[in-house]
């Protein structure tokens, strides 16, 4: 029989476990919104994302950042650039190699108004935690997305 310490643990993992999921569902819906109203995939809007933070990339990087099967960068890359977001670029340190980088002016201009409202109440809600707090979610964070980017290329690697 589980202690009443033991109940409220399980209560309390069995909550995260479900507004995590209620958390992602929310996540999906915003960007494949947001990637509809400028003409983009959900896939096609979060690597925008992934070059814009961590760019640029070649297509493997990108691949590799994304979980994503080399062969469907390849026409990723074809589609952003098709839509003018993004271009291949000479690697600067590497002749045979080209990077993957985006229109960040573009980018900024037409995806990054569409974030406002989200930024402002995210603001919103930061301000009710302490900077002690604001740490302990920040490592929530950080240390899930590495996580489920572990469990994607293991997908990929299983099945993609």
């Amino acid at each position: 029989m589980a202690t009443p310490s033991g109940e409220r643990r399980d209560d309390l993992l069995a909550s995260l476990e479900t507004a995590g999921r209620a958390s992602s569902a929310a996540t999906v819906m915003f960007h494949t919104t947001l990637a509809a109203l400028q003409g983009l995939s959900a896939t096609e809007e979060k690597a925008l994302d992934l070059l814009q933070r961590d760019g640029p990339l070649s297509a493997g990087d990108l691949a590799k950042r994304a979980g994503l099967a080399p062969a469907s960068v390849t026409a990723l890359v074809d589609r952003l650039e098709a839509k003018g977001y993004a271009r291949r670029v000479p690697h600067p340190s590497d002749r045979r190699s080209v990077l993957v980088e985006i229109d960040n002016e573009r980018v900024l201009a037409t995806i990054g108004p569409l974030f406002a409202d989200w930024f402002a109440s995210l603001d919103e809600l930061y301000a009710g935690y302490t900077d002690d707090q604001l740490e302990v979610i920040l490592d929530f964070l950080t240390e899930a997305a590495t996580r489920q980017q572990a469990a994607t290329a293991k997908l990929t690697e299983r099945f993609g």
